[in-house]
């Protein structure tokens, strides 16, 4: 199954780049371009797109507006969108993960770690480096003390689910989730999508956000002990 790929960046040298990559490897396929988020959210809607490669600084519409309203839109619910930052460390990237985004990368990421990821979050996983994400989200949360309260529907968590968020917002994948806590990984994606389900979110990323945005995951945590 080939996975297809939009590009939106307002430099054109950029996406040239990024589509001699994607396209000279096999089950890969640049779908379309857009130079703005205006051009991006249009084509993620007619491309039929599965994976969206959005710069954040883009004129019209930024990435960071098209990256909610792709992830407001229910037709596009199996669209998943990588940011591209040139700084790892822009408080913009944090707002692209609450926005729905599914993972962040750098521009000058090399080729092998951009297919890597585009095939992690077209198989529904986010692309979350542990340091990184704690690094930028502490850093983010320096400027929204106090902490947000937890949604209500974090109540409905059951203690397993609760659990498996925590793991989640450390970064590991249902695999290792389902090797620390001696489950199936039928079983630890099943507990990740129920709570994305009761906490109205269609994407682990944004799990990480509640986690942290709530305190029941704080920047330097270890992991808990078993």
């Amino acid at each position: 199954m080939t996975i297809r790929v939009l590009l939106a960046d307002d430099q054109a040298l950029i996406r040239a780049g990024f589509r001699m990559i994607i396209d000279s490897e096999p089950g890969f396929e640049v779908v379309a371009e857009a130079t703005d988020g205006r051009e991006a959210l249009g084509l993620a809607r007619t491309a039929r797109a599965d994976v969206v490669l959005m710069d954040i600084r883009m004129p019209h519409m930024d990435g960071l507006e098209a990256t909610r309203r792709i992830g407001a839109d229910d037709d596009l619910a199996g669209v998943r969108v990588l940011v591209l930052t040139t700084f790892e460390n822009d408080d913009n990237v944090f707002l692209a993960l609450q926005a729905g985004a599914s993972g962040f990368l750098g521009k000058g990421v090399a080729p092998e770690d951009l297919l890597h990821a585009i095939r992690v979050v077209a198989g529904g996983e986010a692309l979350l480096s542990p340091r990184a994400t704690q690094a930028l989200v502490g850093r983010f949360l320096d400027h929204l003390r106090p902490v947000t309260p937890p949604p209500p529907a974090l109540d409905e968590l059951t203690e397993r689910e609760r659990e498996v968020l925590v793991l989640v917002a450390h970064g590991l994948s249902n695999g290792d989730i389902a090797g620390r806590l001696h489950l199936s990984p039928l079983t630890a994606k099943t507990h990740v999508n129920r709570a994305m389900t009761k906490l109205g979110v269609r994407d682990r990323a944004q799990l990480v956000v509640i986690a942290y945005q709530c305190g029941l995951v704080r920047p330097g945590d270890a992991l808990p002990q078993r």
